[in-house]
């Protein structure tokens, strides 16, 4: 045998017997499938120590692949952390965080939204040759302008197909719940309109028995002046379920306002659709689920049958909707050549609550949870990848990841360059996945609420200790009761919170609780610590540039110019779902 004859032989089998973890031994590009709940506490997963609630597809997601029991949002919030998620960096770097209070888009008529000028995963994705979806929730915002210039739009960042909800599942959207939006505010407006209403008819009978002598002409001004008061306010507050409670596929819109009792059967009839559809790959799907945000929309499949009322019936749906998933990727045998990833946007809401009844999930033992960017419960999620002979099986890494971190993984996946001319907070993950490295790329993860640092972490590697220095945290309501019940939700600034100086120092490598803060009487190296990362917030600060600020007051306002509408406006009513096809598949 000639000589280059044998070399060609051996590199041959060099390239088909490298060890299964070894991403060089791929040699294609697999498809991916991103699934996101939404407001799932880390505590409500079975595979997270959760002995209540059944979810046993994503255990067997984490037992067929790698869980990360430190995996971090990068925002408390829905808007901002699938800002983060989606671009692979901080919300503030986009301008998709606030310094108000209002941290996440409140209308699908307003104007902010994720810049056209990011470059999301499904973007890079896109130009690698990848057919991209999105089925399930966006909160991204949709219009700039003008009522259909889509600048927000799923469609304008890189996803080749969308179905579904271009806003947020909210107790609005369904009938039989109390009002959830701006509800103090409402009732606020209510009132002032009926004292109006009730100065004027006090005036008008005044004025007919003679005992004032104020003109009709005054009266009647004052009673316009209250009819478009009422008008002005009523007209988006009242309307909330036609303006924002829509669903869509790709620009048209198909349900306004939605039918909630079906959505969970269109969500997942898209979702195994699209992978049916493209299986002859490569494909990104990224699962957007409405489940387990309030007003918990559960099939009477699953009504009644959890240990842990409504909202343990609502995740065992969300977790059997994982298992149709996956049983759609494995039925097309594309199970070991697909990237899967399971997560939450943020920690469970702690103040969803209807008398004693809890309706948010559980954050296990970490303290805190949704709105409250430094505590752990708000910012902890459940982190699970799934690769048969890429990735290791039942597997568990304790290092601190982000889900910033999916976006650099699914692009060097892909083959995909990483824009150069903005920072990208997100490390890829792979090396870590596959055991080729012992430790996370982050040294310092900052964790904000609104545009307010309230705490930083410190992977010390050599040491193996986890610092984390907290500089503001929420005042909870009542005192010690570990969420803001009065108010509904914590805030980020102002005598809402308190500042710390010097900061709360936690080691969460002995403490993930946060339970026992450090001191220089109790911690030798207190003082070093808190040096090295106020030096890290220094670096961070200037890597940071002014943008617009998407959620600002006026971009949260309602835009009639700007409400998607299937119909002539203000008559937007459609409904272009079969009945007939809506069981659940």
């Amino acid at each position: 045998m000639e000589k280059g004859t044998s070399l060609t032989i051996l590199l041959v089998l060099c390239l088909f017997l490298r060890p299964p973890g070894s991403h060089a031994s791929v040699g294609y590009k697999p498809n991916i499938v991103l699934i996101l709940a939404d407001d799932l506490g880390i505590g409500d997963v079975g595979c997270y120590g959760n002995d209540t609630i059944r979810t046993p597809n994503i255990d067997r997601l984490a037992k067929e692949g790698v869980k990360l029991t430190q995996h971090i949002a990068a925002a408390p919030l829905c808007t901002p952390s699938r800002a983060a998620f989606l671009t692979g960096r901080y919300p503030i770097r986009s301008g998709m965080d606030a310094s108000n209070d209002y941290r996440v888009i409140q209308w699908a008529g307003a104007s902010g939204g994720l810049p056209s000028n990011e470059t999301t995963f499904a973007k890079i994705l896109q130009q690698q040759g990848y057919i991209t979806g999105l089925i399930g929730k966006w909160h991204q915002g949709v219009n700039c302008e003008s009522r259909n210039d889509y600048c927000h739009h799923p469609l304008n960042h890189g996803f080749d197909y969308f179905y579904g909800m271009p806003f947020s599942l909210m107790n609005d959207c369904q009938i039989t719940q109390p009002p959830e939006k701006d509800r103090v505010v409402r009732t606020k407006f209510w009132l002032y309109t009926q004292t109006i209403g009730l100065a004027v008819l006090t005036l008008a009978i005044a004025r007919l028995t003679g005992l004032v002598s104020v003109t009709w002409k005054i009266i009647t001004c004052f009673a316009w002046f209250g009819f478009l008061f009422f008008a002005s306010w009523f007209s988006s507050y009242g309307f909330i379920r036609y303006w924002d409670c829509i669903m869509m596929r790709n620009y048209e819109i198909t349900e306004q306002p939605m039918v909630v009792e079906r959505t969970t059967s269109l969500i997942l009839r898209e979702a195994i659709s699209f992978i049916e559809r493209n299986k002859h790959g490569p494909f990104l799907l990224f699962v957007s689920f409405l489940h387990v945000h309030t007003p918990l929309i559960t099939t009477e499949l699953f009504l009644g049958k959890s240990r842990y009322g409504l909202y343990g019936d609502n995740v065992e749906e969300m977790d059997w909707m994982v298992g149709r998933v996956l049983d759609a990727i494995d039925k097309k045998g594309l199970k070991n050549t697909t990237l899967t990833y399971f997560a939450s946007d943020h920690g469970g809401f702690l103040e969803a609550r209807e008398g004693k009844a809890q309706l948010g999930g559980w954050n296990g033992i970490y303290k805190g949870g949704k709105a409250m960017g430094g505590w752990e419960g708000g910012i902890r999620v459940p982190g699970i990848f799934r690769w048969p002979g890429v990735l290791p099986e039942d597997t568990v890494i304790d290092e601190p990841t982000s889900l910033m971190d999916i976006y650099p993984t699914v692009a060097h996946l892909a083959e995909g360059i990483l824009p150069q001319d903005r920072v990208i907070d997100g490390q890829n993950l792979m090396p870590l996945l596959q055991g080729k490295v012992q430790h996370s790329e982050h040294e310092f993860l900052f964790h904000y609420c609104g545009l307010y640092l309230h705490a930083v972490r410190w992977h010390q590697k050599d040491s193996g200790a986890l610092w984390k220095a907290h500089y503001t945290t929420p005042i909870f309501q009542p005192e010690g009761a570990g969420a803001c019940y009065r108010s509904g939700a914590c805030h980020c600034f102002g005598e809402d919170v308190t500042y710390h100086d010097p900061p709360l120092l936690f080691d969460l490598s002995s403490d993930p609780a946060e339970t026992k803060p450090l001191s220089p009487a109790t911690e030798p190296l207190f003082d070093t610590v808190i040096s090295k990362i106020e030096r890290a917030v220094q670096e961070h600060l200037r890597t940071l540039t002014p943008v617009p600020e998407q959620l600002s007051w006026y971009n949260h306002l309602w835009k009639p110019w700007l409400q998607p509408c299937c119909g002539t406006f203000p008559f937007c009513w459609c409904d272009k779902e079969d009945d007939s096809d809506q069981e659940i598949l």
